[in-house]
């Protein structure tokens, strides 16, 4: 098999800087939070990520779904270092400069459009016991301008130079013309292109961007929560959904698209050239579950790191299902210092 070599995957999405500490109740009350939760930052909590770094002993981690997953594809891989390049938008402040030290650290090949209008994007974590409470400020991440990064010519050389494209469909509320660039060039070179359908509102308000880039996917992701609506399908059924996402219209007819719904604990359901094949979780205990935020995000990691070295579908799921397996046992989108992966 190949081995991956330096910029072979390229993502682009909104990249967050993850703050995470362990906070008292007081806190979570002061700024209206529930305990477990996911929500995106509104005026009240604006300062709120500033006193959880005055206030705690904080961590600091690249973050985004996007950026989450090529981190994850590269541990999984290892040697060579930057398989991964990534595009996305920061502020030109402190947060700014944690965030590039650890896309660093995590040997991501990160080009960053700097701007200072706005702040860099945060993801604070707020935990109080098993629960954390997510609180999201895209700030940054939302002023992505394909004009002024991804057409400038040394930037459009990395894109080139990949060979498997993965973005997260929070994008589409972002740049839709930067993923339709890329995905268009993915399309008639014959490379792979991956997208995520991320979450339930980006396929009900987002559908129409969502629809003009379809024709480009070869590699369709989502999960339970997501999989009923990328074209507004009537039925529950979750083969049958992943048969008629995999039937809408496409491009590049030498590539069959591939769709992959995962389901939590439950099977991981994907089309298998013309059939719906089911494959079964890693077993876990429940007491070994730590936090499921990061999951979807990881097994998207650890199928890419088999996809960009040609492994098949089977061994991109496998090393999907280990992926999300390590992460659910730690805190955030996090991963000892190897894989343990045969």
């Amino acid at each position: 098999m190949p081995s991956a070599s330096e910029n072979t995957l390229f993502g682009m999405g909104n990249p967050l800087l993850d703050i995470s500490a362990v906070v008292d109740k007081d806190f979570l009350d002061k700024y209206g939070l529930k305990p477990n939760d996911q929500i995106l930052a509104e005026d009240k909590h604006k300062a709120l990520f500033a006193e959880m770094v005055q206030r705690n002993k904080v961590e600091y981690h690249a973050g985004g779904s996007t950026q989450n997953s090529v981190k994850i594809a590269q541990w999984m891989i290892q040697k060579p270092q930057k398989v991964a390049t990534f595009f996305g938008c920061i502020g030109t402040d402190q947060f700014g400069q944690i965030l590039k030290q650890k896309a660093e650290e995590a040997h991501v090949d990160a080009h960053y459009y700097e701007q200072s209008e706005e702040p860099t994007g945060t993801c604070a974590a707020c935990i109080t016991g098993d629960n954390r409470s997510l609180v999201a400020n895209l700030a940054a991440a939302n002023c992505y301008k394909k004009e002024k990064h991804l057409d400038l010519d040394g930037n459009w050389e990395l894109v080139k130079k990949a060979k498997v494209y993965y973005i997260a469909g929070f994008f589409l509320t972002v740049s839709p013309d930067s993923i339709v660039k890329v995905a268009t060039h993915a399309s008639e070179n014959n490379k792979i292109f991956g997208l995520n359908l991320s979450a339930p509102f980006i396929s009900q308000f987002f559908k129409e961007p969502l629809m003009k880039v379809m024709p480009y996917v070869d590699i369709l992701f989502g999960n339970e929560t997501v999989s009923a609506r990328p074209g507004g399908f009537l039925t529950e059924d979750i083969a049958e959904i992943a048969k008629k996402a995999q039937n809408l219209p496409k491009e590049n007819a030498k590539r069959q698209r591939i769709v992959v719904f995962t389901q939590g604990k439950d099977d991981t359901v994907a089309t298998v050239g013309d059939n719906v094949t089911v494959f079964p979780v890693l077993d876990i205990d429940q007491n070994d579950i730590v936090d499921t935020n990061g999951a979807g995000d990881a097994f998207v990691g650890g199928f890419l790191s088999a996809l960009v070295q040609e492994h098949s579908l089977e061994e991109c799921i496998r090393a999907g299902h280990y992926a999300a397996n390590v992460i659910i046992r730690r805190v955030g989108c996090t991963f000892p210092e190897k894989p343990n992966y045969q």
